[in-house]
């Protein structure tokens, strides 16, 4: 299969890439534009691989996009490229609205238009995956029940509501146009290669520099936790499988607050190196909570394991291990990042 994967670059489209080219046969072309938070290192040794292609390309422009399609030729897209962090959409809403909102209508006309050039048996195996987020679902209280395929959307902020216009668009070209696409939600994602600026990267780097740990309120907002390349499987396995219309909904049942992830890190880094001062829960500090900060996300992964025949298989405990781990074994990689791009300021935590 020929892929065209929008955001390759990035943390969760780098590792689909690499499942892409360690553990199948597709070909990929990568379309990203290289924002603040995209590394060509990310792909490690996919661009040695000749069924790696990489354009950089912002999805906004469809005059570009089309002669992507027009030249590789695919016979899918994986769409992950977004801006992502919700602390920047509360400082600067406009540039998600661009990438999420605006470059996914440019991306769903670039592959209508290449649809419709394609024959019957062609158009009919054709899928355009839109990969997308728990966040547009809104915030579950304690005691609701986790988000499924069809929890209805309550998106809370900026983040959230341009991903929930984006869901809306691709649904909408499936059923005015005919398009063949459907839509993947999954929770909180983590592992390598994860830019500094969320929570587990942030935090075992700040531990590792006997930095202040900071946590928002009173660090019991709750998230469903997903290894990074557990989902990059589930993703690929969507693309192959994936039915037009279908909504997937990617988790691995592993629901923690946000003081145990920190703890989790703490105590993992205490082990692998000690600290002379002492445990480093030591450094965690509250800090005034983000504007509309939701509470509580968690996924029921029943229906996407049983028809995408895929199911997590890290634990929290094993895919945080591994997390930390790697930060410790690339401190060039992050190092250069604080250095240069993201010193570790805090985001989001002001509202005009």
């Amino acid at each position: 299969m020929r892929i065209l994967l929008t955001g390759g670059c990035g943390f969760i489209g780098s590792a689909v890439i690499r499942h892409i080219i360690r553990d199948t046969t597709h070909s990929v072309l990568n379309v990203d534009c290289m924002t603040y938070a995209a590394s060509e290192e990310t792909v490690e040794n996919a661009a040695e691989s000749g069924r790696y292609e990489f354009a950089r390309a912002n999805i906004v422009n469809g005059t570009e996009l089309s002669r992507l399609f027009e030249t590789f030729r695919p016979q899918a897209v994986m769409h992950l490229a977004a801006e992502s962090h919700v602390d920047r959409s509360i400082d600067g809403p406009g540039v998600f609205i661009q990438t999420n909102v605006v470059g996914t209508y440019s991306l769903l006309e670039a592959a209508r238009k290449y649809w419709l050039t394609l024959d019957k048996a062609e158009r009919e195996t054709f899928r355009f995956h839109h990969i997308s987020t728990d966040e547009v679902f809104g915030a579950l209280e304690p005691n609701d029940p986790p988000f499924t395929e069809t929890t209805p959307y309550d998106p809370r902020s900026p983040y959230s509501a341009s991903k929930a216009s984006s869901d809306h668009l691709v649904r909408a070209w499936h059923h005015t146009y005919g398009l063949p696409t459907f839509v993947t939600n999954t929770t909180n994602n983590y592992g390598i290669w994860h830019f500094p600026e969320k929570l587990i990267p942030l935090i075992t780097i700040n531990a590792i520099e006997g930095k202040d740990l900071p946590v928002y309120g009173d660090g019991k907002n709750v998230r469903d936790w997903l290894f990074v390349e557990d989902h990059a499987e589930a993703l690929v396995k969507a693309v192959e499988k994936g039915v037009p219309g279908e909504t997937y909904a990617i988790g691995a049942r592993q629901p923690r607050t946000n003081l145990e992830v920190v703890e989790a890190i703490c105590t993992v880094l205490d082990e692998l190196i000690p600290d002379p001062a002492g445990p480093r829960t030591r450094l965690i500090r509250f800090v005034t909570d983000r504007p509309g900060h939701d509470f509580r996300y968690e996924i029921d992964p029943s229906h996407a394991e049983k028809a995408l025949d895929w199911k997590a298989k890290h634990t929290f405990e094993t895919g945080i291990r591994r997390t930390v781990q790697w930060y410790l074994d690339n401190r060039e990689w992050w190092e250069g990042i604080r250095a240069r791009r993201y010193t570790g300021k805090r985001l989001g935590s002001t509202v005009e």
